[in-house]
């Protein structure tokens, strides 16, 4: 394993040992009924200045087209979160499951669309070959994890929701929007983990 795995496993497993309220979660708007388990990948890159992966979603998909996204789907029969978040990393971009190296799942995030998703983070190696499924993904970009992780990059926003109130995350690095869920589980990371330490420890 790589210096930094040791370093975020170490800051990881820290951060979760505690107990944090006030977690974003969308569960309050979420349809009633059995939610869907799903999972996601924070995937990041063995960098000196490690990076994010994320996606755009195509325009044409009958869910949040256009959104910036963790490669993730909902679990198949027999998955847990890290099968399924390997899985969907590897029909979204191309990555191996053989190239990440999983850190551990993070906080669930009850969606307003009645999705239950558990975050797994993994390191991967830098500059892997990506090759992503025109299907899924209609590009994809690596942000600088000390950007999206700090706080002071953040903006909250209202916006009107099936008839209410609705606040909400949003990044914005070099153009790109990231907001929603998404920005939803990065800020709830960003709790746990003491970033100025991982970035520069």
């Amino acid at each position: 394993m790589s210096p930094l795995f040791d370093r975020l496993k170490i800051i990881f497993d820290e951060g979760h040992g505690v107990q944090l309220p006030g977690l974003r979660t969308d569960a309050a708007f979420a349809p009633p009924g059995e939610v869907r388990p799903a999972a996601v990948m924070i995937g990041v890159t063995d960098r000196a200045q490690p990076g994010v992966l994320l996606t755009h979603r195509p325009l044409g998909m009958r869910q949040h087209a256009g959104q910036v996204a963790f490669p993730g789907g909902k679990l198949d029969p027999g998955e847990d979160a890290v099968m399924a978040a390997l899985r969907e990393t590897h029909e979204e971009l191309g990555i191996s499951p053989s190239n990440v190296s999983i850190i551990g799942a993070t906080d669930r995030f009850i969606t307003g669309t009645g999705y239950d998703i558990t975050p797994v983070m993994g390191v991967l190696p830098p500059d892997l070959p990506i090759i992503p499924n025109p299907d899924e993904v209609s590009d994809w970009f690596e942000a600088p994890l000390e950007f999206v992780l700090d706080p002071a990059n953040r903006v909250r926003k209202q916006a009107e929701y099936r008839g209410r109130l609705r606040e909400y995350t949003e990044i914005v690095w070099e153009g790109h929007r990231i907001w929603g869920v998404t920005a939803a589980i990065i800020e709830n990371l960003s709790q746990r983990l003491a970033w100025e330490g991982l970035i520069r420890g």
